[in-house]
């Protein structure tokens, strides 16, 4: 379990990753030094994982999104493994998730277009040894996206 404090730090990196340490200390009230050692700490528990930027996928030139819908032949261990470890390497697949239902996984892709979709599908998805089906749901409009965790009710407000 995080901490308060801990949750006030992690909701003010989710808003603003290139927030000064000074910047940090000030929004959830404590000592620039004190911030630094419990940033360091979350990093090196693993729970801050690394840094990074929200790109807009569509201006970044990625207008194609899809989620994949994917069910294997059988579960046997050697094609779970070979399945994720493939999956894995891809960059069009921005998030994979083992579930239960109707497929066993669901995968959120994206590409530049409808061409590279396609390609995407035939010289890749296609491929792979123990798929029974991909079925896709094309994205038509982004809601909703984002990555914060939902400490931000916590947090203290500026």
């Amino acid at each position: 379990m995080v901490e308060e404090q801990d949750q006030r730090i992690l909701a003010e990196l989710q808003k603003d990753g290139r927030a000064t340490n000074q910047q940090l200390a000030d929004a959830v009230g404590m000592s620039t030094s004190a911030c630094w050692r419990r940033v360091r700490a979350l990093e090196a528990e693993g729970i801050i994982r690394g840094y990074s930027a929200l790109l807009d996928r569509e201006k970044a030139g990625f207008a194609t999104s899809a989620v994949l819908h994917v069910s294997l032949e059988r579960h046997d261990a050697t094609f779970v493994d070979q399945f994720v470890a493939q999956v894995s390497k891809r960059s069009e697949v921005l998030e994979c998730f083992a579930t239960t239902g109707d497929a066993d996984y669901h995968l959120r892709v994206v590409v530049r277009d409808m061409q590279a979709y396609n390609d995407f599908l035939d010289s890749f998805m296609f491929r792979l040894p123990g798929i029974r089906y991909v079925r896709t749901n094309m994205i038509l409009k982004e809601i909703k996206t984002g990555v914060a965790l939902p400490f931000a009710g916590r947090a203290k407000r500026r």
